[in-house]
């Protein structure tokens, strides 16, 4: 059993977003727990290529939680170890034709308002950024914010600061309560290590936010969307920047469940590149596709030719948290006082986690966050709670 402590806040969930969410809660002076049934990064932190992206969000709320969380990461690169991974290489979108190119053309004019940095680059001018590319490309626009983290390794190190910051970490101990008092107000967890008692928790766990939220008896509707991820054997730094097709951006914001797939391709500082990206809800199966591996492989040898005959070493799959409206569930649940949403980014919670973590602690101490945190309220889909308090 858990020794006893007093704790302010219990976070639940050791990916990346649980890891920013506990080392920011504890930097601002909060006792922090962090719990998870697993190890850190056990879940899609793990599976995921590590993206810090502007480029791929429209103007709106989550562009502007994107520029927030690029300001931050930077800030984060500065006292996390280099270990971590941090580049800030770059994002160069592509168009493979006039029509294309007039959709990204207008999608970048939109973000260039909305305080995105971004410059097109001409049919001729993309070889001088990326030398390998396929010809016949009609253009593009390179977007110097985005940047790329080792996830799995920006994960344990924050958590690491949160530490050194006073937090715990309890992994290996799975939540099988939300406790709540007789008001129904939340005042902890239970694990299968015991009870972690606190005033506020806080639902990082991903894909499985909205499990953790019917504990609480609320419905969140986190769905899990899959991707898959290629891994080629370590070559010469062929490709500086990340690099995808202009249809990446549809595809991000689709709300089909259905399959799709568009390329998208960076090197990595340890040799390797990765290949991505395909989207499809079917639910957690975990069976390797084989079609949706070739049509990635193919679809970056078109991008890149030079990759043709790199060889695959390996891959690997992971399950995005998709919401309904493509936002996350960020700060309190007004159904349930004491009970914080940190989930639901889909494939954007590495780049999103500092400003997600900044806006939750923010609004467990009761002070004025860094940007409007209303359209991300958790219980804007209007669910009614299931049962009444918990024990």
């Amino acid at each position: 059993m858990f020794t006893r402590q007093p704790l302010d806040v219990v976070v639940v969930g050791a990916g990346v977003v649980g890891a920013a969410c506990a080392y920011y809660a504890a930097r601002s002076g909060l006792v922090v727990a962090v719990v998870d049934g697993g190890p850190v990064a056990g879940g899609t932190t793990g599976a995921g290529e590590g993206n810090l992206l502007v480029s791929d969000k429209v103007p709106g709320p989550e562009l502007d939680l994107a520029l927030l969380s690029a300001a931050l990461w930077r800030e984060l690169a500065q006292v996390l170890p280099p270990a971590i991974e941090f580049e800030q290489k770059g994002g160069l979108v592509v168009a493979a034709g006039p029509e294309s190119l007039a959709a990204l053309t207008a999608t970048a004019s939109g973000q260039l308002a909305a305080g995105v940095r971004a410059t097109a680059v001409a049919a001729d001018e993309l070889h001088a950024l990326e030398p390998h590319l396929a010809p016949g490309l009609a253009g593009g626009f390179l977007y110097p914010q985005d940047a790329q983290v080792q996830p799995a390794l920006a994960a344990a190190h924050l958590v690491r600061a949160a530490r050194d910051a006073g937090a715990s970490l309890h992994p290996g101990q799975a939540v099988t309560a939300v406790l709540r008092g007789p008001t129904g107000a939340v005042r902890g967890v239970r694990t299968t290590g015991g009870d972690l008692l606190a005033p506020a928790v806080v639902n990082a766990t991903g894909v499985r936010g909205g499990e953790l939220a019917a504990l609480a008896g609320v419905e969140l509707p986190v769905l899990p969307r899959r991707g898959f991820v290629l891994v080629t054997e370590p070559l010469p730094r062929l490709i500086r920047h990340k690099v995808y097709a202009a249809e990446y951006v549809a595809d991000v914001s689709s709300a089909s469940a259905a399959l799709q797939t568009s390329p998208v391709v960076e090197g990595t500082p340890a040799g390797p590149v990765l290949i991505g990206a395909s989207r499809e809800r079917v639910g957690f199966d975990r069976t390797l596709s084989v079609p949706v591996v070739s049509r990635l492989a193919t679809a970056a040898a078109a991008l890149f030719p030079v990759l043709a005959d790199a060889r695959v070493l390996r891959t690997y799959h992971g399950f995005r948290p998709y919401l309904p409206d493509h936002l996350p569930a960020i700060g309190p649940d007004r159904r349930v006082p004491g009970l914080f949403h940190a989930c639901g980014h889909e494939g954007a919670g590495i780049g999103l986690a500092p400003a997600t973590a900044a806006l939750v602690t923010a609004a467990i101490r009761g002070e004025e966050p860094a940007l409007d945190p209303a359209p991300f309220r958790p219980d804007r889909f209007d669910a009614a709670p299931r049962t009444g308090p918990g024990s």
